[in-house]
């Protein structure tokens, strides 16, 4: 989710919470509506046995696409009456039904958009991947409520690993991760840290990982695909403020409602805070960093019809964020501030020269729009949508303080700017067979201008002037990414389901031009009510981010403070990998259950991400050969207004032969990876997460955990960081008599409830630039009025 001239790029990653696994493949009769929809608000980590999309929004009618199986929430409730659908709103409207105009006029609308966002999930199938499910119940329980980062929202579901600047791991992948909204691909950004998706327009988020089916292609750590609030789930307007420890002010609105045939949603949001980034050091506060964003999303969507209708979603994101300060990246507890280089023209020792007022700071901004078009008929379906998104990460750096303590100054800007085509449908050729095809393309232009002051050295890094030089690199890159699909749901029995499907994709770059053939193949088994099993295949075809630096631009800074450690830059190449996934979910009464699912993977070119300089942008390289393995498990339990969840997962990773970018590491380091299989440095190795909470018609309460420990440090990642374990804990009230509006919600959390001090990271290891500890205690309290 740092980088000299030379150092750059990064991915956009976009973010879910509790959930719901699925596998799909179980028609459920309308009688069986409301235990699906229990099962589907859960805590588990396996594969459930009710069907897809169960109340995936509260205007979604559940919908039990043909051999779809989804694996129950690992949740701390779950989903209460909201999700408790009508089995009459699953029928579908027609033009001649007849009702009395003024029993129609409400009712209808409810079905149209429930019909048509059932529809849409037909052409979205999980179809034998893992998938975890997340309601906006379930978000209402992690600590923040709407207001939490998108990032703590997926922390709580299994094989998810926290790391520095928000970011998150699936499965032991770094990045990888495609991000959906209502379908449609959101398309990749720059890998800068701020979170772009803003909690608060989240109606439900699904987490699909393992053996993806066909349909899902070039990010397959796995699919975050989140479905938005429609003006008709909001239901009324909502105001609110959130605020508390490190001067955290956060107000926000949220609009919505129906007109005709018109259904809208905005939300618009403001935060500052003094921890933007996590602290280098461990104390309470951290030195500069103060952050302020802006965020607003708007949702637009028409029916035209009973069976059609045209949706636009536009989303705008500005966050400026201060660097926070730390006098040497690799020992955050050195008591020595010496200067390091020479200036022409400052004194060192002026006392406003001091390290701690080191004034560097990065801008992030994303725009994006995705227009869309959905048609469904009896037997056909699809979804035509093109889209636009611009990114731009501005990095400016304090000159004299930088070139004192760390001999470069760089001034960066980087931009995206992707536009694209995607096409799906769905269509039923037999009572047993469902087939789906579809396409996608896109073009990305990224450009890298850089403006760096840095000093001469002699062969042995010694400095040899105190005034810099200036060197100017401008460079781009593009690249054009283009998949193709089918796939066919079999049927083949009432209990067991075969999905089976093959895509070809191609990437084309101003680096590479790659292509492969994917085969992809689910089975899904139900052999009885309370038990269900899956295993899969998928071969996968993963391209990098377009950010290459070309060895022009090594050859501009060779004798400066900024040359890099080699001459070696390889591109860096598409990853292609073989992904075997299979699990169990078994419910062993109506309120408790467990799930296991263990999955492996072979790579070739396995990609990784590091940072490499003060800049937050990180670069792709990759490992010639790595391998991923892993188990999850998880556990539920709910009964009346007591719900409880508990996740364990356990992930290793291996990987050897830097063969791309190689310019960013040691000759040392390079030659012993080269000779020698190293864990990954995100592979958090033991994760837990835990929880109950207890919830009424106005009252809401809840504590919660999470566990982490194996994220390498050190040389080739030969050491490990400490473990770590987090309590939080949250109560909110609902006031429904009051003088003005519908409802005042009041909510406290406390954040890190014991004050730990734990260290994500030393500093240290393959990609790692800077030491960052996670959060200390924090008290935050929120009022969200509605009118």
């Amino acid at each position: 989710m740092l980088v000299m001239p030379i150092q750059q790029y990064s991915k956009c990653y976009f973010l879910k919470h509790r959930y719901s696994k699925k596998i799909i493949s179980h028609k459920c009769a309308p009688s069986s509506l409301g235990l699906r929809a229990t099962l589907c608000s859960c805590v588990v980590v396996g594969l459930g046995w009710s069907s897809m999309n169960a109340a995936k929004a509260d205007e979604t009618v559940p919908h039990a696409p043909r051999a779809a199986v989804k694996n129950p929430t690992s949740a701390v409730g779950s989903a209460g009456a909201e999700n408790r659908q009508n089995p009459k709103a699953t029928q579908r409207p027609t033009p001649s039904s007849k009702q009395a105009p003024a029993e129609v006029s409400a009712p209808e609308k409810i079905n149209v958009v429930g019909h048509l966002n059932q529809e849409r999930a037909r052409i979205f199938p999980g179809l034998g991947a893992v998938d975890y499910h997340i309601d906006q119940r379930q978000i209402t329980t992690t600590p923040g409520g709407q207001n939490a980062a998108f990032s703590q929202i997926l922390l709580r579901v299994p094989g998810v690993v926290l790391d520095s600047y928000g970011e998150v791991h699936v499965r032991g992948e770094h990045g990888g991760l495609t991000y959906r909204v209502n379908g449609v691909l959101l398309p990749e950004g720059l890998n800068g840290f701020g979170q772009e998706l803003d909690s608060r327009i989240i109606q439900s988020v699904d987490l699909l990982t393992g053996t993806l089916p066909a349909q899902f292609g070039f990010r397959t750590a796995g699919v975050v695909d989140v479905t938005t609030k429609t003006g008709n789930s909001l239901k009324h307007n909502q105001v609110s403020l959130y605020g508390g420890s490190y001067n955290t002010f956060v107000p926000s609105v949220q609009l919505g409602g129906q007109h005709g045939k018109l259904d809208y949603f905005t939300t618009v949001s403001f935060t500052r805070n003094a921890i933007g980034i996590e602290n280098p050091s461990n104390t309470f506060r951290a030195v500069h960093d103060v952050t302020e964003q802006e965020k607003a999303f708007s949702y637009l969507s028409y029916h035209i019809d009973d069976i059609s209708r045209v949706t636009l979603l536009t989303s705008a994101s500005y966050a400026d964020f201060e660097i926070p300060n730390s006098f040497k990246t690799f020992d955050t507890s050195s008591p020595d501030y010496s200067t390091i280089y020479d200036v022409a023209g400052v004194n060192p020792h002026d006392p406003s020269m001091n390290w701690a007022k080191m004034n560097d700071s990065q801008t992030e901004q994303n725009y994006y729009a995705v227009l869309s078009y959905q048609r469904t008929t009896d037997k056909l379906n699809f979804q035509a949508s093109p889209y636009f998104r611009y990114g731009r990460i501005d990095y400016t750096p304090d000159r004299d303080r930088d070139l004192i303590y760390q001999g470069v100054s760089e001034h960066e800007v980087n931009d995206f700017t992707t536009g694209g085509m995607q096409f799906d449908l769905s269509y039923e050729v037999a009572p047993h067979h469902t087939l789906r095809a579809g396409l996608l393309g896109q073009y990305t232009s990224e450009r890298l201008d850089t403006n760096t002051l840095a000093f001469p050295v002699d062969e042995q890094g010694n400095q040899k002037s105190n005034v810099p030089v200036r060197v100017i690199d401008n460079t781009g890159n593009w690249s054009v990414e283009a998949g193709a699909y089918i796939q066919d749901e079999y049927k083949i029995t009432k209990n067991l389901t075969f999905n089976y499907g093959i895509r070809y994709d191609r990437f084309a770059s101003s680096f590479g031009n790659e292509g492969q053939l994917s085969p992809r193949a689910n089975m899904v088994w139900k052999p009885t009510r309370s038990t269900t099993l899956h295993i899969g295949y998928s071969r996968y075809f993963a391209p990098p981010s377009p950010q290459y630096v070309y060895p022009s631009t090594l050859a501009k800074f060779v004798g400066t403070t900024n040359a890099a450690a080699n001459m070696i830059n390889d591109a860096t190449k598409v990853e292609k990998s073989n992904y075997v996934d299979g699990g169990i979910l078994q419910r062993i009464t109506p309120e408790f259950q467990i799930t296991l699912d263990a999955y492996a993977k072979w790579a070739h070119d396995l990609t990784d991400l590091g940072q490499f300089g003060r800049a937050v942008i990180l670069a792709p390289f990759s490992y010639k050969r790595g391998r991923v393995y892993g188990a999850e498990f998880g556990s539920s339990w709910k009964h009346g207004p007591w719900s409880v969840f508990g996740n364990f997962s356990y992930v290793k990773t291996s990987a050897r032969d830097i063969n791309s970018a190689q310019y960013q590491f040691d000759m040392e380091e390079l030659a012993y990876i080269k000779t020698h299989a190293i864990q990954l440095d995100h592979q958090g190795e033991y994760t837990a997460t835990a929880g109950a909470s207890w919830s009424t018609k106005h009252d809401m309460a809840y504590v919660d955990f999470v566990y982490g420990y194996g994220l390498r440090s050190g040389f080739a990642n030969l050491e490990k960081q400490p473990e770590y374990d987090v309590f939080n804990i949250g109560y909110q009230h609902s006031f429904t008599k009051v003088p003005f509006g519908h409802a005042i919600k009041v909510r406290a959390d406390v954040v890190n409830l014991f004050d730990k001090r734990y260290q994500l990271r030393n500093g240290s290891g393959v990609g790692i630039y800077q030491a960052q500890y996670g959060q200390r205690r924090g008290t935050f309290f929120s009022v969200v009025s509605e009118f």
